[in-house]
């Protein structure tokens, strides 16, 4: 029986979520109850008002939010590019391009409803910043969930409707009712949050002291 309940709260244009990701796994390996954690990812948008349909180089759209210069963009995102490489990921930010994420969202809800609900967050995250992915593409979100084993008729009929939408906006407002305005995020037993893609020998210490009131408080 899971004794520690973890919930996350991701976008898939997140740079930081992946990072987030990784070092919340590399604790997990070292984590000596591990067999007992049980994860649930929750959509969230980095920026809902993202206009659906429309693209952008993701370096357009930070030097637009932080008023900064290329050569500043450039020097923010090697920055997020080598705290990643540490991870073991291979970011291709200038390759990335912002989208309107809630279609990716609703495919990641479907895949959820298989049980691939995780291996397809970690797919859509490598998707938009190691492979250059287009996000909000029809084709591109079948494609993904194909390679996951959902059939291209099943995604087609989700992206073509509304379906799951409602999953999506309910993360989003749990989201806001527990006061969370930027992600990565995670939240351990709906009692502990850690904020942000925190070192993993933090989130070791906030596992091993969740599951230690969760055994005491049985």
């Amino acid at each position: 029986m899971s004794t520690l309940r973890i919930d996350i709260w991701s976008d898939v244009v997140c740079p930081w979520c992946y990072i987030g990701k990784r070092r919340l796994e590399s604790a997990l390996a070292r984590f000596e109850h591990a067999d007992e954690v049980e994860i649930h990812w929750h959509s969230f948008q980095l920026d809902p008002s993202h206009p659906k349909g429309h693209r952008e180089p993701s370096s357009d759209r930070l030097a637009e939010k932080y008023g900064a210069s290329p050569a500043q963009v450039r020097e923010m995102t090697q920055r997020v590019t080598d705290l990643a490489a540490a991870e073991g990921l291979t970011y291709a930010l200038d390759k990335a391009i912002s989208v309107n994420t809630i279609d990716a969202h609703r495919v990641s809800h479907l895949a959820a409803r298989h049980g691939l609900g995780a291996r397809m967050h970690e797919r859509l995250l490598s998707a938009h910043l190691v492979e250059g992915e287009v996000v909000d593409d029809p084709d591109t979100l079948v494609r993904l969930a194909a390679e996951l084993g959902i059939s291209e008729d099943e995604t087609r009929k989700v992206l073509d409707g509304d379906a799951y939408e409602d999953a999506v906006q309910a993360d989003i407002s749990e989201a806001r009712s527990l006061g969370i305005t930027g992600v990565p995020f995670f939240v351990l037993n709906r009692a502990y949050g850690v904020s942000g893609a925190q070192p993993a020998d933090t989130f070791l210490s906030a596992l091993r002291t969740a599951r230690e009131q969760a055994v005491t408080t049985r």
